[in-house]
């Protein structure tokens, strides 16, 4: 296990997410309801099982953000060159069920001005907006 994942995996435990949350893997621990999260990119990681972001959003909130394994990100476009540390970017998908805990799991990224589908076969709800 790599740095990002243990931290991340201690983290979602330390958080009280179930152990499959934690391990990334389901949508269980996520609210039905699509939402919006946007800020500015402090660290991402393109390692497996999944990518992750940390995003602070404008209240100053550090929010855990999953999104698909990177060969799934990557098809849709989403590769290393396509975001760095300091991008704003707006996702769409969904938060954890626990509003005491700042975790999304993202089915869209815009960053850059452009729209990357992470998970194209999720139906969504939502459009992404810049």
């Amino acid at each position: 296990m790599n740095l990002i994942a243990a931290r991340t995996l201690a983290l979602a435990l330390a958080a009280g997410l179930p152990a499959a949350a934690a391990a990334h893997h389901g949508w269980g621990w996520t609210d039905d309801e699509e939402s919006r999260l946007s800020g500015t990119i402090q660290s991402i990681s393109f390692g497996n099982p999944h990518m992750h972001l940390q995003v602070r959003t404008e209240s100053g909130g550090i929010w855990e953000v999953d999104l698909s394994p990177p060969i799934v990100a990557q098809r849709s476009g989403f590769g290393r060159e396509a975001a760095k540390a300091g991008d704003k970017v707006v996702l769409t998908g969904h938060r954890a069920r626990d509003r005491d805990v700042r975790a999304f799991k993202a089915e869209t990224v815009t960053v850059r001005g452009k729209t990357y589908d992470v998970y194209p076969q999720r139906p969504k709800s939502l459009k992404p907006d810049a």
